[in-house]
């Protein structure tokens, strides 16, 4: 059980979940590389990890465009001889009522948490089948299990994203493993991307309330990853105690 030597590409990787998945895996000897939209944050983390002694990588990835999921996950197999596990992290929450008819934030959402996705599986699946090994991480959420106000369209995308992973883990076969993570309330910069200035603050209010370190979220996603290779964990749900 471990994840040494594993190269692990992860979207959405420059701060939160995505940031603290690679540090804690690159502790443990895997390799990760790195995408995402702010290529300062991307380098200061694989600065980090190297300056650990680690081995990591970085790329400027925007998940909506096809083309760059596209060389993100070439860019991994190239430089390292093979991509073993993606972790599909990047995500936007820009939430609002429904009525306050913010299509553009509907489609940005559509964009990131669920085409970004679809990319990143379309990019890994046929370096899974020449190696005959692979496993994909999505990371979802646990909005998708408590459908509440102002949450619609995003835990639409997160319970679309639900359905692919299981899906795909039915048509996987033997050879590749599917896992979903549904992260609680968690002391990322998701509430950033929030227009509706009121959603925005009660989120961050309960982010400041309650919300669990991304290393937590890190550990469930290590856990799922290095586990032997006929054991595939379909779903982990990690919230804070305190959240209803």
């Amino acid at each position: 059980m471990s994840v040494e030597g594993k190269v692990v590409v992860i979207t959405g990787a420059g701060s939160g979940i995505g940031r603290a998945t690679a540090l804690r895996l690159a502790a443990s000897g895997a390799i990760p590389v790195l995408g995402g939209r702010r290529s300062e944050q991307l380098a200061a983390a694989v600065a980090e990890i190297e300056g650990s002694g680690g081995t990591a990588a970085w790329r400027a990835t925007d998940v909506t465009r096809r083309e760059d999921v596209d060389v993100l996950v070439g860019f991994a197999c190239e430089r390292f001889g093979q991509v073993d596990v993606l972790i599909n992290n990047a995500g936007i929450s820009p939430t609002s009522r429904f009525d306050a008819l913010r299509v553009a934030d509907w489609d940005a959402m559509i964009d990131v948490n669920l085409r970004g996705v679809l990319y990143g599986i379309a990019a890994v699946l046929p370096i899974f089948a020449r190696q005959g090994s692979g496993h994909i991480v999505n990371v979802v959420s646990t909005a998708g299990l408590r459908i509440v106000p102002t949450m619609g369209v995003y835990a639409a995308t997160k319970n679309a994203v639900r359905t692919i992973t299981e899906a795909l883990r039915q048509e996987a076969g033997s050879t590749l493993r599917v896992t979903e993570i549904s992260p609680g309330f968690t002391a990322t910069e998701l509430a950033s991307s929030m227009t509706d200035d009121a959603a925005r603050s009660a989120t961050q209010h309960r982010m400041d309330e309650l919300a669990l370190p991304p290393d937590a979220i890190a550990k469930a996603i290590a856990f799922a990853i290095e586990q032997p290779p006929e054991v595939d964990v379909g779903s982990i749900v990690v919230r804070p105690t305190a959240q209803d």
